[in-house]
């Protein structure tokens, strides 16, 4: 995957920008914790003021209206005489508090899953959209721990803990205001080990980061060895190594524990640590407060608020250290999360042209090197005439599926251009050349749904007797026809529950329905028998398929195609037609006669 690099600024103003549908609902949990906290702190003053002013005999010192109302009411007297009155108040404050605590919690989750949903939607538009190159250097698993587990980390950040930092703030705030001008000593003293807590959260969070990047990681390898052992159970049961990978994920879980261990550890020094210190801080205020109490500096009233208050104030300003921590987390998933959405995109840096196509193709001198490894095409050169069939051969690495990827503009060549009926493809847009270029994998992909549906994909728009005839050219037809549920049979994840053969033909079917001008056959054909094999050749050259590109192993395959081209190294070496190329000296004639050697040995019950 490439490493993109913004700054974290960039990366969370991105995320901003991309929850623009969602943001009405975190300004709104601000305001319900801003009115939160002004409740949470209106109880203990209303006690405060009821011990010292009603039950004792301290002076009232109110704001001008409440205390008039208060004298319209009968005074002190008929508040003593009606203590249900400042409880009611309590009872009021607090009822306000869980009513506004209730709009909070509200507010934040649909803010949160907001945001996740937008989140999630952004990274699946950039994936689907990233390129062919892009996808092949990342990881399945890793991607789909980012997607989830990432994402996951974003929005409880952002739903639970910054809106911790607003009511932190808003709590510290509101406690100072009332505390300082009562009593500036005992307000000191109550503040006295909070900037202990605030460095060791700092320095917490610091250690968090680290930690949590290494488990983030390592839990992106156990995600992909899960997917690629679930993906690949077939091939893990048929070389029977279910001990070897089980010990491979075993290792890698162990990694996983010991890491996640290390960081609940961490975790726990800092909790342990903080209420060590949340509850030093609530002591020596109230051994303070009972000690000017006794002095006859302040009043009991004054005590029972400056330690409710110090409680208040402590325990939220402990949470500093896990909204760091929560923060350097959700940052190291951000900046995975913005790789995704920072990779580059299937542009359309040509003229975007919509072609008439026909079918004629052209190579005309074209070099290709991926851009971490070596030069794969050396200047290739040929030419398919509309409605041709052409037939390419040459061994493993020898550059056949790479000419069809610069086909399809899934890579584009480093020199040279690639034409079809005279149009560079760099100028074709880029899904209406897909439309119109069909190719068939080697190892062909079936989505988990009804195999009808899976031919369908090729066109939704095509007739029940279109996929049918398709399939019938693709001699799969009888054999879907033959499962109990025919074209309604489910199909496995990738396809899990047909054979090699069966998943191939299907392939080809989904591809003919497309009804392509140009039609590739990516050894499509060589999980299929011989016999079945030329019948798909024979029924292909009765249905007018257009130009087709062949590119097998077998010289049976390829010997009715109109030319053949023989690939070495990434260069053409030999050309012409199976008759011309089975009288030259050269690679194509070995192969010709070591295949029908091997035939005749078959036919003839000679073991080989």
């Amino acid at each position: 995957m490439q490493q993109n690099k913004p700054s974290r600024a960039a990366r969370w103003k991105r995320l901003w920008r991309l929850i623009c549908g969602c943001r009405r609902y975190f300004f709104y949990t601000i305001l319900a914790t801003l009115l939160a906290a002004l409740f949470a702190y209106l109880s203990p003053l209303v006690i405060s003021f009821t011990v010292d002013s009603i039950v004792g005999d301290k002076a009232m010192s109110l704001p001008g209206w409440l205390q008039g109302w208060i004298d319209g009411m009968g005074g002190r007297d008929f508040l003593a005489a009606n203590l249900w009155i400042p409880g009611l108040a309590v009872l009021l404050a607090q009822g306000l508090n869980g009513v506004c605590a209730y709009c909070r919690g509200r507010f934040s989750a649909m803010g949160g899953e907001g945001l996740s949903k937008a989140l999630r939607d952004a990274l699946y538009r950039r994936l689907v959209r990233a390129p062919y190159a892009w996808h092949k250097a990342s990881s399945t698993g890793d991607l789909v721990q980012r997607c989830t587990s990432d994402v996951e980390t974003v929005r409880r950040f952002m739903q639970m803990q910054m809106m911790e930092v607003v009511r932190t703030i808003v709590m510290a705030l509101v406690a100072l205001s009332i505390m300082w001008p009562i009593h500036r000593e005992l307000t000191l003293i109550a503040c006295s080990l909070l900037p202990l807590l605030l460095v060791f959260s700092f320095f917490y969070s610091k250690g968090v980061e680290k930690q949590f990047l290494t488990v983030d990681e390592s839990e992106g390898a156990m995600t992909t060895a899960l997917q690629e052992n679930l993906t690949g159970m077939r091939v893990v049961r048929t070389f029977a190594r279910q001990n070897e990978e089980l010990e491979k994920f075993t290792k890698l879980n162990q990694d996983f524990r010991a890491k996640a261990l290390k960081l609940n550890n961490l975790m726990g020094v800092y909790w342990g640590s903080s209420d060590i210190m949340g509850y030093m801080q609530i002591a020596l205020v109230l051994l303070a407060g009972i000690y000017l109490a006794v002095r006859g500096d302040i009043s009991l009233g004054t005590v029972m608020l400056f330690s409710t208050y110090s409680s208040m104030l402590t325990f939220p300003m402990r949470q500093l250290g896990r909204i760091l921590a929560d923060l350097v987390k959700a940052d190291v998933s951000l900046k995975r999360l913005d790789e995704i959405l920072t990779a580059p995109q299937e542009d359309e840096p040509g003229k975007g042209l919509t072609p008439a196509i026909q079918g004629g193709v052209e190579f005309k001198d074209v070099s290709f090197a991926y851009p971490d490894g070596g030069e794969i095409l050396h200047h290739v050169d040929f030419a398919i005439a509309p409605g041709e069939t052409i037939g390419i051969l040459g061994s493993t690495g020898s550059g056949k599926s790479t000419l069809v990827h610069l086909l399809q503009r899934l890579y584009a060549p480093t020199e040279g251009q690639v034409c079809i009926d005279g149009v560079d493809v760099a100028d074709i847009r880029r899904d209406y050349l897909r439309r119109h270029v069909g190719i068939v994998l080697q190892e062909p992909f079936l989505f988990s749904r009804t195999i009808g549906e899976n031919i369908a994909l090729g066109d939704p728009s095509a007739t029940q007797e279109e996929r049918f005839d398709a399939a019938r050219t693709a001699c799969v037809h009888d054999v879907i026809e033959s499962f109990s549920e025919g074209y309604d049979t489910m199909v496995g994840e990738r396809g899990v529950t047909l054979s090699g053969g069966q998943k191939q033909r299907v392939a080809i079917a989904r591809m003919l329905v497309q009804k392509t001008p140009i039609c590739i056959f990516d050894d499509s054909l060589s999980a299929v028998d011989a016999e079945t094999d030329a019948a798909i050749r024979e029924a292909l050259l009765q249905r007018d398929t257009g130009t087709t590109i062949l590119i097998s192993h077998r010289i049976s395959t390829l010997r009715g195609a109109d030319h053949i081209l023989v690939l070495e190294n990434g260069r053409i070496i030999q050309r012409g037609t199976h008759r011309e190329l089975a009288a030259q000296e050269g690679l194509y004639r070995r192969i010709c006669t070591i295949q029908n050697e091997l035939d005749a040995a078959q036919e003839g019950g000679v073991a080989v």
